[in-house]
């Protein structure tokens, strides 16, 4: 299985929706904010916090988990 370090899921944040980690921010708000059209650099200046690793690894979180289910954290 596959581990994610930028990426986790505890039931307290965000009701246990992945999220970046040490953030509020899920996986589901960032992809919804690029498939609405907005640039990497666009969701770095409404979150200053994130890094553009942050959203690489929010879409290479998502695309493993439509393609295999099955994902481990650390």
């Amino acid at each position: 299985m596959k581990t994610y370090e930028r990426i986790e899921m505890k039931p307290q944040v965000m009701f246990g929706k992945p999220v970046i980690r040490n953030t509020g921010i899920t996986v589901e708000q960032i992809l919804r904010k690029l498939s609405g059209g907005m640039a990497v650099e666009e969701i770095i200046k409404d979150h200053s916090h994130l890094t553009p690793e942050d959203i690489y690894a929010a879409q290479a979180f998502a695309a493993d988990y439509l393609a295999v289910g099955q994902i481990a954290f650390r």
